[in-house]
């Protein structure tokens, strides 16, 4: 088989109950719904997500736990996230696979197999609506400091040539940000140069310039602070090529950040779903 599709979702901690969602996000939950119809339809094997709340030292971890269970309080926002329980399926066998390609083009990645291991919310609460019967198994990848922008497109380079030679169906997920200057109140929006980066970033994107979009990326993740120095968004692009279509939801602020709901599919999606270059740049 191979990458149903990929795509980058926000996890603003404000979604993780839709009914407390703010006004200026509700856009992102409605898309997010969008999204996990279409995932439905699918039907994929595994969900591999990367989540910026997983920030490693030293290490590319692969979370090869079969089982994914718990009870998350946010210690970051335990006000938003509070005794959320989640319980997921994982997939050991492809996990497995993954640290190994990572090893063999001598990386340092190393598998994690740990039920007592507890679930940050940037996987939390995308998953909350991309899969909410929590029946599709999943594989989390940190994000891993000590690693460049470009040995992270690496690693992503070799995580794509596994799920593209699999015989599973997958669904790619980053998990953040685009720019991450943040803020106290969640209304806050990037300052306008930050925001102009956001625009020339996703301008480069919907355009399916990929090459462009990972060339300005250590730039802009440095002038606009983009979450988690943009390594989340380096894994997505290394499993991009010309034949992906974006498909641009929905976006939103939070606290300064500014957060978007795209996907890439080499399958055309519906047409009411797409924006164009000025409506998506608003």
């Amino acid at each position: 088989m191979t990458i149903e599709f990929s795509m980058i979702a926000p996890h603003v901690p404000s979604m993780c109950h839709e009914k407390d969602v703010p006004e200026f996000q509700k856009d992102m939950a409605a898309g997010m719904k969008v999204v996990a119809q279409q995932i439905k339809e699918i039907k994929p094997d595994t969900i591999v997500l990367v989540s910026c709340h997983w920030p490693s030292t030293f290490f590319h971890y692969v979370d090869c736990t079969p089982v994914h269970k718990g009870i998350l309080t946010a210690f970051e926002a335990p006000d938003l996230i509070k005794d959320v329980p989640y319980n997921f399926p994982g997939d050991e066998e492809l996990a497995a696979q993954l640290v190994k390609a990572g090893e063999e083009a001598g990386l340092q990645v190393q598998g994690v197999n740990d039920p007592y291991y507890l679930w940050d919310y940037g996987s939390v609460v995308p998953l909350r609506y991309l899969n909410p019967e929590e029946n599709i198994p999943v594989i989390n990848l940190s994000v891993t400091l000590a690693a460049s922008i470009e040995e992270t497109y690496k690693w992503g380079q070799q995580i794509a040539k596994v799920l593209h030679e699999t015989d599973k169906k997958v669904v790619f997920v980053s998990s953040g940000a685009l720019s991450h200057n943040l803020v106290r109140g969640r209304h806050n929006k990037p300052t306008v140069t930050e925001h102009a980066m956001d625009k020339q970033f996703l301008e480069f994107v919907m355009n399916r310039d990929f090459q462009s979009a990972y060339a300005m990326l250590p730039e802009y993740a440095r002038l606009a602070r983009v979450e988690s120095g943009g390594r989340h968004l380096a894994m997505l692009l290394s499993m991009l090529d010309k034949e992906c279509k974006p498909t641009f939801f929905a976006d939103g602020q939070s606290s300064g950040s500014w957060n978007v709901l795209i996907t890439f599919s080499k399958i055309t999606a519906p047409a009411n779903h797409l924006l164009t270059e000025n409506e998506f740049a608003q």
